[in-house]
């Protein structure tokens, strides 16, 4: 059975650069907003966060650090505090020690995915500033589930890498610059949708049988799995971590640094012990044993400059890293010590 109904949760994820949008956009929202509205910055897990008090400074709408078991209201705004997943279920908000996706915890997937489950096509989800591609997966969700979806311009925004994977890969109803991000919300809003509910809801059918992949997951070393939801492909692990493909390239690109650089001291570390055992056998006049360690140790050592080298090319072409606003990217650092 299907009825109209007004769209009354607005869900929102913002990461590198995403702090000044998230301020003009609350500042641009009407005193009368109609619906509710939740926010997932990414932000490292210890440091405290002074985004809700920003936001409510901001504009007109009031605006606090979601607590577990806040009711949505409207009119109001509720933050993601740092180290907690943000999810809905039940009208409700609740924090959660997830495993984390992409690499977040608090991740903009999991507060997507959770709101389309709970408010099907009610939902408009929003994606601003951030590097990499967590929201995509989570926004292809609301719109699978009869949401809407509004991307910022990714020529606009600080850091484009957000908007860009999410118009990759997701048909959204709306690409708008932060100075009308805010008039496109409150359209979505007000405009009635039918509430439909999708015929793969149900959990166990909620997505295309998984099938094994050989690679293991970056931060606990389990089995990657690869899953298919909403067209989009994820790759999960035993405990849920999750991983979109281009936070899963990087992720793996950063283990390899690290084993290329445990190679190269390893490396210099046998050229050394070598060389000193040549030494020591010069000292006892065993020269040809003295000759076959130095020969080894020579060895050694062109064996760690060739890695260094491909540590260079690589860093240069293929592990390149953005930072994310989680390890402090330019500008955030300031926009979270404002007092």
């Amino acid at each position: 059975m299907t009825k109209p109904s007004q769209r009354g949760l607005v869900v929102i994820g913002a990461s590198a650069g995403g702090v000044e949008t998230l301020r003009r956009v609350v500042a641009d929202l009407p005193a009368d907003f109609p619906g509710s509205i939740c926010i997932v910055l990414h932000i490292a897990p210890g440091s405290p966060s002074a985004l809700a008090a920003i936001l409510d400074r901001a504009g007109p709408l009031p605006c606090q650090a979601a607590a577990d078991g806040d009711a949505l209201q409207t009119g109001e705004i509720l933050v993601a505090p740092p180290d907690r997943h943000l999810v809905i279920a039940d009208g409700r908000v609740g924090l959660t020690l997830g495993p984390r996706e992409n690499g977040h915890r608090p991740s903009v997937d999991v507060l997507f995915r959770s709101a389309a489950q709970a408010q099907y096509s009610r939902v408009v989800g929003v994606v601003l500033s951030g590097t990499r591609d967590d929201g995509t997966a989570g926004l292809a969700v609301i719109k699978s589930h009869g949401g809407a979806a509004i991307v910022q311009d990714p020529e606009e925004a600080l850091y484009g890498g957000m908007p860009s994977n999410a118009l990759a890969h997701v048909r959204v109803d709306a690409v708008s610059p932060s100075g009308q991000i805010a008039d496109t919300i409150v359209r979505m809003v007000s405009a009635s949708s039918t509430i439909l509910r999708p015929p793969f809801d149900n959990p166990g059918h909620s997505a295309m049988p998984s099938e094994p992949v050989v690679s293991v997951c970056p931060e606990c070393g389990g089995v990657l799995t690869e899953h298919r939801e909403a067209g989009l492909t994820q790759w999960v692990c035993r405990v849920g971590h999750r991983y979109s493909p281009e936070s899963l390239a990087d992720a793996q690109a950063e283990g390899v640094e690290g084993a290329l650089w445990a190679a190269v001291r390893a490396l210099e570390e046998r050229q050394a012990l070598l060389q000193r055992m040549a030494e020591q056998l010069e000292s006892r006049h065993q020269h040809r044993s003295a000759h076959s360690f130095r020969r080894r140790a020579a060895e050694a050592s062109r064996q760690a400059v060739s890695v260094r080298q491909a540590l260079g090319h690589a860093a240069a072409v293929s592990l390149q890293h953005i930072a994310d606003d989680a390890d402090g990217a330019p500008g955030e650092e300031v926009a979270y010590d404002e007092p």
